[in-house]
């Protein structure tokens, strides 16, 4: 009888539990049994692993063959788990030492000539084996630039069983055939998932890219919400832009991704554990260092949204936007299912799917930016009077928004037209994307040093009692908001909205705290009523 065990990583959501896998050989008839919660692609790997094992030149063993997974409570889904199956099966049949197995966890899927594939969520699963306690793990040749982003690890990256099979019996490690010169290498499709691509709008394009070519200043006129763009920015708020169409509600979202700062080292790992689960990493780039951007379209489901869909859970845009910007263009046109879903993320910054097989948390802090026209023919603002709608319609088309969402977004903007005027004359453009980024940097870091020793980082995250209690605003200047609140033209949460957006705007301007003017433009962003407050960054100063 034979025995030996080593570890791999179940993933549930972007969170990993490090599974023991355990090979037993007893005498009897030749038969392998998987067991320990397998999925569809898990049980196939007894096939995929006899197939890798005789290929590459082992003895696959003729005797009644069982691997077990544990712990077997825990459902265990995708192709990861081959590798430490065939070690497992091997160091049972004494091809490699038992003794050396058991402190090894191994991720990738096996082909049936013995290449190792690479697999999705391989940051996760090694960030789980680091908090395990295990400092060596092996992984596929082309994700150990992924694998060595978690520190105090050893990474060991393979391209065959035959090469860790000689690793692990100290032979000499052979030299795989490269892949003919100009083709690309199949190994790298096991990294992204099929349908996920940039024409979906789903994709992970941060601010590198979107700043290639669009500059804030390219956005002519504009003047009140280029300056909600910029708060938005500073502060982490979420916007509403309401306008006809053309006016230029998707170029302000689409430049808004880079004003903002740079992820942080915490922020980074976070963001790819995210995009590796979901299988949108760049190739060639292993950390995602800019806020992504997220724009589904607006026939995307609730699942797509939020995540979720059949069998294991997927992360949906509002995490594949974690720390970064999510633009829902044409947002009457969602359903009303969808959008609805997106509040418990807005308050609380992760997504929680429940199945029959367990819960599966995501993390959804992003930046949302809803655009809209304000009919269905999008003239309703235009002067002229040239709409077509009826007034049921129009009321129709605006009730698709519910008060409870609208209720969650600190800043809604009303986009005019561009006249002529301010198409052909010079000076109507404002200032470049770089000019308003470190605006936007130094409001961050007055924020991150008044919020130095609390969980919080931006403004919009301080819960609206430490606001109150620790961080109020001048004496008397809260009056007229707090007046807004009597006549009902603000709610409590509105109210507490208000203060976070005023101290965003003073981080902005350089006060030591809000003052009657700082929350006078907050209101007027809030509610849309002119406050006589300028709008202009330019003109705060």
């Amino acid at each position: 009888m034979g025995f030996a065990r080593t570890c791999s990583v179940a993933l549930v959501g972007v969170e990993g539990v490090v599974v023991e896998v355990q090979a037993d050989l007893e005498p009897g008839i030749a038969a392998f049994t998987l067991v320990g919660l397998p999925d569809k692609s898990l049980s196939e790997s007894r096939d995929r692993v006899r197939a890798a094992v005789v290929n590459s030149g082992g003895e696959w063993p003729q005797k009644k063959l069982t691997v077990g997974l544990s712990p077997a409570s825990v459902p265990k889904c995708g192709s990861g788990f081959d590798l430490a199956v065939a070690c497992a099966v091997l160091g049972a049949s004494e091809r490699i030492d038992p003794r050396v197995l058991p402190d090894i966890v191994m991720i990738g899927e096996l082909g049936l000539d013995g290449r190792v594939r690479p697999v999705r969520g391989v940051l996760p699963a090694v960030l789980a084996a680091a908090d395990a306690g295990y400092e060596q793990v092996v992984v596929p040749e082309c994700a150990a630039a992924e694998a060595s982003l978690v520190p105090g690890v050893s990474v060991l990256g393979v391209r065959s069983l035959r090469q860790l099979i000689a690793v692990l019996t100290d032979e000499p490690v052979p030299d795989e055939e490269p892949d003919e010169q100009g083709r690309p290498d199949p190994l790298l499709a096991g990294l992204r998932m099929p349908g996920t691509g940039a024409a979906t709008g789903m994709h992970s394009m941060g601010a590198a890219q979107h700043d290639h070519g669009h500059d804030l200043a390219d956005v002519v006129g504009q003047l009140s919400a280029r300056t909600a763009v910029e708060i938005a920015a500073a502060g982490g708020h979420h916007l509403f832009l309401e306008g006809p169409p053309g006016a230029g509600k998707t170029m302000l979202a689409e430049r808004l991704p880079a004003i903002l700062p740079p992820l942080g080292r915490q922020e980074s790992l976070e963001v790819t554990a995210v995009h590796s689960v979901a299988g949108l990493l760049p190739p060639g780039k292993p950390l995602i260092d800019a806020p992504p951007y997220c724009a589904p379209h607006h026939s995307a489901t609730m699942q797509s949204l939020v995540g979720g869909g059949q069998g294991v859970a997927r992360p949906g845009a509002v995490s594949l936007s974690h720390r970064g910007v999510l633009f829902l263009d044409e947002t009457p046109e969602f359903s009303s299912r969808a959008l609805d879903a997106l509040r418990q993320p807005l308050e609380a910054g992760h997504v929680v799917i429940a199945r029959t097989a367990g819960v599966v948390r995501f993390p959804a802090r992003f930046l949302m930016v809803l655009a809209a026209n304000p009919c269905p023919c999008g003239r309703f603002s235009q002067t002229g009077n040239s709409c077509e709608c009826s007034t049921p319609m129009i009321r129709r088309y605006q009730a698709r928004l519910s008060g409870p969402l609208l209720d969650r977004v600190d800043l809604r903007v009303e986009v005019d037209r561009v006249t002529r005027s301010a198409l052909v004359e010079a000076g109507t453009r404002g200032d470049s994307t770089s000019t308003v980024a470190d605006r936007v940097r130094a409001a961050r870091e007055r924020a991150a040093a008044r919020l130095t020793g609390t969980p919080w980082r931006t403004n919009s995250e301080v819960p609206g009692r430490e606001l109150r209690s620790r961080w109020y605003a001048s004496i008397g200047a809260m009056d007229e908001a707090e007046r807004s609140l009597e006549r009902g033209l603000l709610t409590a949460r509105g109210l507490d909205r208000v203060l976070r957006v005023a101290w965003t705007i003073a981080d902005l301007v350089g006060h030591d705290r809000p003052d009657a003017t700082d929350v006078a433009r907050a209101l007027q962003l809030r509610t849309g009523v002119p406050r006589g407050a300028p709008m202009v960054i330019g003109a705060m100063s």
